[in-house]
């Protein structure tokens, strides 16, 4: 065959393959037309079974808005990639539901009434650039009675639960009546009229949060029946509760209904009830449980021991004007000790405890056990009645050792669960009753699987480990500075929902981490954590010892300091500015040795592999041309 024939060949070829290639392309838009195929790692367009049962129970049409800014993330990727992941999996929740869902994607271009709309609808308007052009990136729904809900904005490092908040999101407008939270608790969480102030006391912040968003409704610690319209039961400080009580919690939870249960070796919160009487105080129990629930449902829990964390400890004052000391007993958990795929602790920053428990599963138990909130391995269980006198923190660390486990904090529990009362009905819950006859039958164990959040800590709800509260024109003022209140409240928003809603797990992220870059960022954080908490420790120190002198430097008597105390204020001032300047610095150190540990490992994952495989081409492409050659 001669050269010009050849090249006629190839050039034939080509065009062939070219036609066969259109005409494979018609072909599959005609017949494929509507079908999809999820081939990303973790099927990360691929919504779940519980996600298509709730769509499918869709009664009248919801109508939902896509709002993004299109011309305004044009040099914004990251936020167009996650873009249109979010319109991929809206398009997957419209196919599934067929009439269920009207779908409307909207561009809400400035000062057009696009933009007045998401805006009427809460969504958030986040600045991108100093000019002030700002973007919309949220959802918004409506149902058939113009009950509205909406995602203000979708925040990427959110995409792992994508899913569930959208699911959420219909859900919410599918079923638009506000659930109901039965909170029963001798703590003083609920306002109420105080006896010994002779005055309202005003109720925990998170007990206002509850309140805003769900119906709450107090349930006495001494009822024979939980009411069936109460979605969940918020168990708070159980103790001494009696058997008809008991018996009531445990046939509404078999019933199906769902239950956040805060269980506590030593609750700080549990006084007295006459605290004038010192004796009284130091002989009463701080500690509760529900043991014959627990045993019966294969949950273990200690209530005389705590769980001590070294690695987690915080730093408290003790006493004004005295340096912080670390208690063990009293923890700040972040990181991997929040389960970060489960909705209800993933992306929180940090919960704040004291005194926690733990929980574990029984042996023989059925349950699933899955841990939320766990300490870290450098932990260990600790006798609650250690703290009962102690009046120094360090004195757990005489004998402090980690026995290399994580314990478990608060837990999701599922599965079917058998009855406590095996016997039926106590006898007193029979004698209370009216009408026997009317009461609902004795379940022997649940109806399908149950769902139930445990903590084992009630001070986690408390105002003083997570919010500061001021008051400002007779109103009360809270600026949360840790995410208890974001841990309760997504506990009780995910209970609230359906079982299928419950059981949508977080989806994996969109875009790949590099781990090893991670790894040794880590590796990083550890080598320079011991210097900065020295560091924090000694500001703390010196701004302290500062504050007392500056709170006598009043204009009363400012002319009376001596030249000795002038001079030590001014020395404090400048150890501040000192401790301030090493403490950036040890800072900046670390970030730039995260940088240099990370910079190598992005190029071998960026560039190196893309030039071997060029290089790599090349050379079979030239071995090619030269066998060509020599023929």
């Amino acid at each position: 065959m001669t050269t010009g024939h050849k090249r006629s060949f190839d050039l034939w070829g080509l065009l062939l393959l070219a036609l066969l290639f259109l005409a494979v392309v018609t072909l599959s838009n005609i017949t494929l037309r509507g079908m999809r195929w999820d081939l990303t790692d973790g099927r990360l367009f691929t919504i779940s079974e519980g996600t298509k049962r709730i769509l499918a129970e869709i009664d009248e049409p919801i109508n939902l808005y896509y709002f993004f800014s299109d011309k305004q993330t044009a040099d914004l990727p990251t936020v167009r990639d996650y873009a249109r992941r979010v319109e991929e999996m809206l398009d997957e929740f419209a196919a599934h539901a067929g009439a269920g869902i009207n779908l409307q994607k909207i561009d809400p271009v400035p000062f057009s009434e696009q933009e007045d709309l998401a805006a009427r609808f809460g969504l958030q308007a986040v600045p991108v650039s100093n000019s002030g052009e700002s973007i919309y990136f949220g959802i918004a729904g409506t149902n058939s009675v113009d009950d509205a809900a909406a995602i203000p904005f979708l925040h990427a490092d959110k995409q792992q639960f994508l899913e569930y908040d959208l699911a959420k999101l219909v859900y919410t407008l599918a079923n638009p009546k506000r659930p109901v939270i039965g909170v029963m608790t001798e703590l003083p969480m609920l306002s109420d009229f105080d006896p010994m102030t002779q005055r309202v006391r005003d109720s925990w912040i998170l007990a206002e949060q509850i309140e805003g968003l769900f119906e709450l409704r107090r349930v006495a610690t001494g009822v024979d029946r939980i009411e069936e319209d109460i979605d969940v039961l918020m168990l708070v400080h159980p103790k001494d509760l009696t058997e008809t009580t008991l018996y009531a919690i445990d046939q509404f939870v078999l019933g199906g209904g769902k239950a956040l249960i805060f269980v506590d070796p030593r609750a700080e919160m549990d006084r007295p009830a006459n605290p004038s009487d010192p004796m009284a105080a130091m002989q009463a129990s701080q500690s509760s449980n529900l043991a014959r629930l627990f045993q019966a449902w294969g949950i273990e829990y200690s209530p005389d021991q705590i769980v001590g964390d070294k690695q987690l400890a915080l730093s408290i004052t003790m006493r004004p004007g005295e340096p912080p000391v670390r208690h063990v007993g009293m923890l700040g958990l972040t990181g991997d000790s929040l389960d970060q795929d489960d909705v209800v602790s993933g992306g929180l920053d940090q919960i704040n405890v004291a005194m926690i428990g733990y929980l574990s599963k029984a042996e023989d138990s059925t349950i699933e056990l899955i841990p939320l909130i766990q300490s870290s391995t450098d932990a260990m269980p600790i006798a609650a009645d250690r703290l009962r006198f102690m009046a120094d923190p360090n004195e757990l660390l005489n004998d402090f050792q980690g026995t290399g486990e994580r314990y478990v904090l608060a837990a999701r529990i599922n599965g079917e669960l058998n009855t406590a009362f095996p016997d039926g009905a106590p006898a007193d819950a029979a004698a209370e009753s009216d009408e026997p006859a009317a009461r609902p039958e004795h379940r022997s164990s649940s109806d399908g699987a149950a769902s139930m959040i445990v903590v084992a800590d009630t001070d986690i709800l408390t105002d003083r480990l997570w919010v500061q509260v001021n008051r400002f024109l007779g109103r009360r003022m809270a600026n949360a500075w840790a995410s208890n209140g974001d841990f309760v409240v997504n506990a009780l928003d995910n209970l609230t929902g359906s079982n299928d809603l419950i059981g949508i797990r977080g989806r994996a992220t969109y875009s790949r981490p590099f781990l090893r870059v991670q790894e040794l960022e880590r590796e990083a954080d550890e080598r320079w954590r011991g210097t900065i908490q020295e560091l924090e420790a000694q500001l703390a120190q010196t701004e302290s010892k500062l504050g007392e002198l500056q709170a006598s430097r009043n204009d009363e008597n400012l002319a009376i300091l001596t030249d000795e105390q002038s001079a030590e204020l001014e020395r404090f001032q400048q150890q501040r500015l000192q401790v301030r300047k090493e403490l950036r610095d040890v800072q900046l150190t670390l970030n730039q040795d995260k940088e240099r540990l990370g910079v190598w490992m992005k190029i071998l994952n960026i560039l190196v592999l893309p030039l071997v495989l060029t290089f790599g081409l090349a050379y079979f492409s030239a071995r090619r041309r030269g066998k060509d050659s020599r023929r």
